[in-house]
């Protein structure tokens, strides 16, 4: 897929109710209720269409996303992704063995290099550089410098980036009554919206990486884990402040009310129609980014099938 005919591709997030389906008609996928026709879109503009909520899909509809290349992504009500039907690249072997055989971490030092940078512009963005905010940004630029390092193991990777979040992270949710990042717990609304934006972020990218037939199992950073899709982990790390800022962004916009979400088993939850304008504002810091990361991931591809030297594997820039 060339640049071009990807911006003209649509996601389409569905929030569906109760007796909702979805069917094609003419080359187009309808959404139906009782009421009717809710949404009709060609199949020819879509990209991936993100199903949350309980439906019925047609066999109809799942031979044409194989015909136009256009992945299905399902999600329950409570915003957890349970199956999808990925459009991909068949039998792309050369790329799947030069996967299984590399085991430096060149790529791994140049992704959370860029991971440190891109948490950097997005703190420098704050108007009002507090003294604190300055320290941080200036240990962060501290870190960053120790990238790329030739002595350096995954472990040691891995520790500096673990430093370099919490450094990160401190200042980005300063305002927001921030703890820690604790994924999966739900243990505060930030870190239920980091979820909720990271999943849509991991989606996005695993996407991008079967239309090229990677083996999204095979990481370069993220170890190889039963289940796990390591890969779309390494490749998703230098887009994370994407969310991170548009959480802050919306936090300043009083577009956060805490009576949208319940607690259930110590564990913070949003549900059905409370939680669209959430999945629409973390999508849209997302989709004002798609060609650039359209553009990562298409060039991640060549660097690696063409065994090019790291400084021309490509690097995602963000703000700056």
């Amino acid at each position: 897929m060339s640049l071009p005919d990807f911006e003209q591709k649509k996601i389409i997030v569905a929030l569906l109710s109760f007796g909702e389906k979805l069917s094609f008609k003419n080359d187009n996928i309808i959404i139906t209720g009782t009421s009717g026709i809710r949404h009709q879109s060609s199949c020819y503009r879509l990209f991936a269409v993100i199903l949350i909520g309980h439906t019925t899909i047609t066999t109809g509809l799942l031979q044409r996303a194989k015909k136009f290349s256009f992945s299905i992504l399902l999600m329950t009500h409570s915003l957890r992704p349970y199956g999808s039907w990925l459009s991909k690249a068949e039998g792309n072997v050369t790329l799947r063995k030069k996967q299984y055989f590399y085991k430096g971490a060149e790529i791994a030092q140049h992704i959370i290099a860029n991971k440190i940078d891109q948490q950097i512009a997005a703190i420098q963005k704050r108007r009002s550089k507090s003294s604190e905010l300055k320290e941080a940004i200036k240990l962060l630029k501290k870190y960053r410098k120790r990238l790329p390092n030739e002595n350096y193991d995954f472990q040691d990777i891995l520790g500096l980036e673990g430093i370099a979040s919490r450094v990160y992270f401190g200042q980005m949710f300063d305002e927001m009554g921030w703890v820690r990042r604790s994924p999966r717990t739900k243990l505060d609304i930030t870190n239920l919206l980091l979820d909720i934006g990271y999943t849509q972020l991991f989606h996005f990218v695993d996407v991008l990486l079967n239309l090229y037939g990677f083996d999204t199992y095979q990481g370069i950073y993220h170890k190889t884990f039963y289940q796990r899709k390591s890969l779309v982990c390494d490749l998703v790390e230098p887009f994370r402040p994407l969310v991170d800022y548009q959480i802050r962004r919306a936090h300043k916009l009083g577009q956060i009310h805490e009576k949208d979400f319940s607690v259930i088993n110590k564990q913070y939850r949003i549900f059905g129609k409370t939680a669209e304008p959430y999945i629409e504002w973390l999508l849209k810091s997302l989709l004002e980014h798609k060609q650039e990361i359209f553009l990562y991931v298409q060039s991640y591809y060549r660097a690696f099938m063409q065994d090019k030297p790291i400084d021309l594997y490509p690097v995602f820039r963000g703000w700056r």
